[in-house]
């Protein structure tokens, strides 16, 4: 049964990153512990290591090493081959990979770079590598300023020659083509490839393609002036600012880098402008070349100025300075997460990753880890897209996050606020989300704003609530995206980004309410810890609830456990186990846990319990011997918010944990709290969820 698969390229730049990053994160969804391993490697400078393994290892959190994910540099192969002891170098490969092998579930190898001369050397090696690996391998060929002709008969000949020495290809990928090229190519590869091989055809894009500022100034080695915290911002164009300004502005493109002596003040200041317009495209950069910086007053001007693009200053001149930015090759690099997230949606994208999961026979793990719970969330969501509203759309975190939603195709997004400071906050931002695909409504003009106040009012009045009061609510983002839900024009709302989490839920407990034979609303939070997803519940909305509120927090946690793929085995912890304590906390929770018993006799419970042996299988088997929850529980519910939200905070704080929500339980439509220090991350993962909840009939 195979427990590996090799990327082989052709030459160098065609896109083995993107390949291994987007196997990475599919394949993590699949099974517990995967393995990375580039037998030859290219390092950078003196000391330097290859950058894409460390982007994997890290962005991954791959628990090996970098010695173990790599055998010998290129060099020491070359010098290898040139002494023929090519069958030693092998041996050597064969052997650290069976190593790595052996603590993996699987793993993914990548070939070599085909950096400098001595190319066919590369090629040969790689088929033997795979050869002797015994691995399937994934071919990968750029179509770079290629015609249809030649790319179709560069492909075909890499796949004869991995087929002449037996070697299983599963899957041919063409990257790097023109769009207006991908659909001939791809009906031109359906028609000759065998069935056995999946073919794939990704069009060129700019957006991975192109190098980031930082890439071209580590290549330039000049001063950094301004701008440090934009240095991730991509380059897709280039100009030489040497004309008259009027002249000048029409070259400006989207994500242009501009290069020009240090002492033309006005194409420095006019390239600032022109970023901070509306009507001129955005700039990634400025190089003040010949070594010269601009006159103090100009400086002055520079330093007054906000969201400052990155300048730098150079000793070389203006001709050799545009050589070498038109030189600079862009690699994914460790902490580029912009550009590894937009590789990995480019791969699932142009990938036909059902097929390409039959074409692989890997192992399946029982264990839920984060990542395999994470990708489950995503594959979840895209089975009905649903709509999400959220009500904080001119918060940076959301805009972010709203480009990786709908970069992955995962939602339908309503954003509520004021379209034009939105679509400026994107364009300061340098995201890449595309206003067109999603809907912008500002409440206070929204047409159906009329018709909301006039459904609150009914909603309402017997509450003391007036028309006036009404219209002046529905002003209110948290009331106006609650009434989308409500009304059905969106499925649910994720907010709290900038509110507290009273301001965001008492809308939806005014008016959505709770779901039939439920009277408490509830939350969990999804906490990833290394090698689990654990459900906690409650930390977030209940102070001190009473017995039957806790049980009715208990099963609503489980459903929802069991609902999101974790079979749910509940912990009712308290500050004793068993019959060991008494006392009135002690009770409340026993009490609870009876209940459910009663109520839910299908749930697996235990309770009271403490911590340690609800989690600990060897404290569990001490303190309760004989329970199925003992040691091995899934579901752990607090017996009020003091100890929960502490908890989770602790849990989260000293291990390093994602802590995915909260997620309300218990209305009659999903609307989710957000913390006012939460991440671009937690927003994705909430919005998902939401999206999730609201996919479940009566949710």
């Amino acid at each position: 049964m195979t427990k590996s698969i090799f990327i082989a390229s052709a030459e160098p730049y065609s896109g083995k990153s993107m390949v291994a990053l987007g196997l990475m994160n599919m394949l993590l969804g699949r099974t517990q512990k995967i393995s990375y391993f580039k037998p030859i490697v290219t390092p950078g400078a003196e000391g330097q290591t290859d950058s894409h393994i460390d982007t994997v290892l890290s962005h991954f959190q791959l628990l090996q090493t970098y010695a173990e994910a790599c055998v010998f540099t290129r060099q020491q192969a070359l010098e290898l081959v040139k002494q023929q002891r090519q069958g030693e170098m092998l041996d050597t490969i064969i052997d650290r990979f069976k190593y790595v092998e052996a603590t993996s579930d699987f793993t993914i190898v990548e070939g070599s770079d085909f950096a400098g001369q001595a190319t066919a050397f590369e090629f040969e090696t790689n088929r033997l590598i795979a050869k002797n690996l015994n691995a399937p391998v994934v071919l990968l060929v750029s179509g770079r300023h290629k015609s249809i002709a030649d790319i179709l008969q560069e492909a075909l000949n890499f796949l004869r020659a991995y087929q002449q020495l037996e070697i299983q290809v599963i899957a041919l990928i063409i990257n790097h083509v023109q769009p207006e090229q991908a659909n001939d190519i791809r009906d031109l590869l359906n028609a000759q490839l065998p069935g056995s091989v999946l073919p794939a055809v990704i069009p060129a894009d700019k957006a991975l393609e192109s190098p980031t500022v930082a890439e071209i100034f580590e290549q330039l080695s000049g001063q950094l002036l301004f701008g440090e915290d934009l240095l991730e911002s991509p380059v897709d164009h280039f100009v030489t600012g040497a004309m008259q300004v009027p002249n000048f502005l029409n070259y400006l493109k989207e994500n242009v880098l501009i290069v020009t002596p240090g002492d033309r003040g006005d194409i420095i200041i006019s390239s600032l402008q022109a970023n901070l317009s509306a009507s001129y495209p955005r700039v990634a950069g400025i190089v003040l070349t010949a070594g010269t910086v601009p006159e103090e007053p100009v400086m002055r001007l520079i330093e007054g100025l906000q969201h400052i693009v990155p300048v730098m200053a150079v000793t070389t001149g203006t001709f050799e300075t545009t050589n070498k930015v038109a030189s600079v090759r862009s690699r994914i690099r460790p902490g580029q997460n912009k550009k590894i997230q937009l590789a990995i949606e480019t791969f699932n994208r142009y990938m036909d990753l059902e097929a390409l999961n039959k074409n692989i026979i890997t192992f399946h793990s029982n264990a839920m880890t984060p990542h395999m719970f994470q990708y489950q969330l995503a594959q979840w969501a895209k089975r009905e897209k649903k709509t999400i509203v959220l009500p904080e759309g001119n918060d940076d975190r959301i805009l972010q996050a709203a480009a990786r939603l709908v970069a992955q195709d995962l939602v339908r997004l309503v954003l509520l606020g004021d379209p034009a400071e939105i679509s400026a906050s994107v364009k300061r931002l340098g995201i890449d989300l595309d206003l067109q695909q999603i809907r912008i409504v500002d409440p206070a003009r929204a047409p159906q704003y009329e018709s909301y106040v006039e459904t609150l009012y009914d909603l309402r009045k017997n509450k003391n609530v007036t028309l006036e009061m009404a219209r002046d609510l529905m002003t209110d983002v948290s009331y106006f995206g609650t009434m989308m839900v409500y009304k059905g024009e969106a499925d649910g709302m994720v907010s709290g980004a900038a509110h507290t989490t009273q301001h965001t839920i008492r809308p939806a407990l005014q008016f959505i309410k709770t779901r039939p034979g439920i009277s408490t609303v509830s939350s969990v939070f999804f906490m990833c810890l290394a090698d689990r997803v654990s459900v906690f519940g409650d930390c977030a909305v209940n102070p001190d609830p009473t017995p039957e509120e806790l049980a009715e927090i208990a099963i609503s946690s489980a459903d929802n456990s069991a609902r999101f793929g974790i079979e749910p085995r509940v912990a009712m912890l308290s500050y004793s186990s068993g019959t060991s304590g008494t006392g009135e906390d002690v009770d409340k929770v026993r009490r609870a846990t009876l209940l459910v018993k009663e109520r839910r006799p299908d749930i697996k419970i235990e309770g009271p319990i403490q911590y340690d042996a609800a989690v600990d299988p060897l404290v569990g088997l001490q303190k309760l011997p004989g329970s199925e929850v003992a040691g091995q529980a899934s579901v752990l519910i607090f017996p009020d918010l003091n100890t929960g939200n502490n908890t989770y905070k602790a849990v989260q704080r000293e291990t390093g944990a994602l802590a995915i929500g909260p997620m309300l339980q218990g209305l009659n439509k999903p609307v989710n709290d957000l913390s006012r220090g939460c991440t671009v991350e937690d927003v994705f993962n909430t919005v998902i969820i939401t999206a999730i909840q609201a996919q479940e009939t009566g949710v």
